[in-house]
């Protein structure tokens, strides 16, 4: 997962560079990332609608998703602008779509108990897969084309790793056929619409952090004139992005012990609180101003794994994998509005508010948690806990 998820932000990791190549526009900018949250969307919306995603072997899935993406991706070294640069992000999307909600249901079948942390660990996977390209920059330098093309060749050893360097758990999920109406069995489901709830209040937020806090922290390292900042802004956001990865540890520690929708209120409750601090923070200290990005990066991934697991614990077996990906899908639905919407409100107020609008995400899903936990479904999650 950590190696399969590098393509995902390999152009944000590099926009400067791809600006002054392409001559990108603002909006055009906007779109290579928002182009590969529209590509996952309609990735998952097929995945789930055709049955794929419990019609066929989670491994199987990763290698095919993550050989396209690769190939996607290494489009951008040979598109002439932004209209097939675009595209080629938008491919990249559709095709980790076969990665990242089957990872999920396949390492849900090595775990009855614990299946919080196991979820966790996948889902920082993710985290640190995602920081990773901005490492790459970090050390290689400004050529883009490196950054690229490293991200491509690690995405198809992931893929390669799911398929012949795995196997089943002891404890896999019935297989099924293809029946459409799953999607409408995994909509009615109480629990799983507001475990869904949740997730979408979550995803408000987590995206258009990872995707726009490399610009925002460069601004803030330019108003100090630090020497090499845009390395040094590079680093710090693999750091921001990649310590998700123990947040998503922490949180399924949490999840399985104390309980998921306990444990998901507070994530969003401290991650809403970084977004609207960090702003009006960012004159202080360069140190303070990484050290809440630091916060803010652990507890907007915390959370993550834990709906996706509660969606395990409350679907019916048999459309395990449709629910997943399900949510997933109209989750990333809302990221594109967020990143859309990021870079105006820093043009309308500047960063010292523009990340406050991402709180209105942890608020939905407080709301949703609350009202989950009261439920006898909250019965069936993580052992009773809720």
């Amino acid at each position: 997962m950590v190696l399969a998820m590098t393509t995902w932000f390999s152009a944000a990791a590099v926009l400067p560079q791809l600006v002054a190549t392409w001559a990108l526009s603002p909006a055009e900018a906007a779109w290579l990332t928002i182009a590969v949250q529209l590509g996952f969307v309609m990735g998952a919306l097929a995945s789930a609608g055709s049955g794929l995603a419990d019609a066929v072997a989670p491994r199987r899935l990763m290698l095919i998703g993550a050989a396209g993406a690769a190939a996607a991706n290494a489009l951008l070294l040979v598109v002439p602008g932004a209209v097939a640069a675009i595209t080629a992000r938008g491919l990249t999307g559709f095709f980790l779509a076969a990665v990242y909600p089957p990872a999920l249901k396949a390492i849900a079948t090595w775990f009855r108990r614990g299946r919080g942390v196991a979820l966790g660990v996948m889902v920082g996977g993710i985290s640190l897969g995602s920081a990773t390209p901005h490492l790459i920059g970090a050390i290689g330098g400004a050529a883009w084309t490196w950054v690229v093309l490293v991200t491509s060749l690690l995405t198809l050893v992931g893929g390669l790793l799911a398929e012949f360097g795995t196997g089943d758990g002891p404890f896999p999920f019935p297989k099924s056929r293809f029946d459409p109406r799953q999607v409408g069995r995994a909509l009615r489901n109480r629990g799983v619409r507001l475990a869904s709830a949740g997730y979408f209040g979550h995803m408000w937020e987590l995206y258009a952090m990872w995707a726009w806090f490399l610009a925002f922290f460069s601004d803030a390292m330019a108003s100090r004139d630090v020497a090499d900042a845009s390395r040094l802004a590079s680093l710090a956001t693999f750091a921001v992005i990649g310590i998700g990865l123990a947040g998503c540890w922490v949180g399924g520690i949490l999840g399985d012990r104390w309980g998921r929708t306990k444990t998901t209120a507070l994530a969003l409750a401290l991650s809403g609180a970084c977004a609207i601090a960090i702003g009006p923070l960012s004159g202080a200290p360069i140190a303070v101003v990484l050290t809440v990005g630091l916060l803010w990066g652990f507890w907007v991934a915390a959370d993550s794994a834990q709906f996706s697991t509660m969606v395990t614990e409350l679907a019916d077996a048999a459309y395990v994998g449709t629910a997943l990906t399900l949510q997933l899908a109209l989750g990333f639905t809302l990221t594109v509005a967020t990143i859309w919407l990021v870079p105006i409100a820093e043009a309308a107020v500047s960063w010292r508010w523009t990340f406050a609008i991402l709180a209105a995400g942890p608020i939905l899903g407080i709301a949703a948690m609350a009202r989950l936990a009261r439920l006898p479904e909250a019965g069936r999650i993580a052992g009773g806990r809720g």
